[in-house]
This record gives C-alpha cells, sequence and structure tokens, in this order.
C-alpha cells in the first residue's frame, strides 16, 4: 500500500495507474492533509458467469407468486387505506 498526497495523485495519475495495472501497487491510497480520503485499486471484472445463475436451482416460484398483484397495486396508488 502505498499513500500519495492529492497533487501528486493529479501529477501523476497515469503512473500511479500504470503501477496498479503492473501489480507493483495493489492499493494506493489518497490523502489529504496527511489524511487518507480516497482508494485507488485494480479494477477486477467478474466473469459474466459467475454471476448469471447463481441461484439456480435453490429457489422454487409458488404457483400464487402474483396473486396479490392488484392489491400491492393499489397500495402503491394510495387506495384503501
Amino acid at each position: 500500500m502505498r499513500q500519495v498526497s492529492v497533487l501528486q495523485a493529479k501529477t501523476d495519475l497515469s503512473r500511479l495507474i500504470h503501477s496498479l495495472e503492473l501489480k507493483r501497487e495493489d492499493i494506493i491510497v489518497i490523502a489529504k492533509y496527511g489524511k487518507p480520503v480516497a482508494k485507488l485499486i485494480p479494477y477486477e471484472e467478474t466473469p459474466i458467469s459467475k454471476r448469471i445463475g447463481v441461484a439456480k436451482g435453490k429457489f422454487t416460484v409458488p404457483k400464487d407468486f402474483d396473486a396479490g398483484n392488484e392489491e400491492i397495486s393499489a397500495m402503491f396508488m394510495g387506495e384503501g387505506l
């Protein structure tokens, strides 16, 4: 982990990003008057295959799933209060 000032971050942003890309740094903390205010971290994209279908087979939709739609709609519209 490396800490830099806001001025240094503004001046050397490209270099800091390059350090993250090359994995020379894992986290760069940006500080204002010596106090940490932000973190610069590498972007890690989550593969789509890990997100889509993660709940497959873990949930069964009940047959009466839509049973209360009209009542819920009325509540949102302020009717029947």
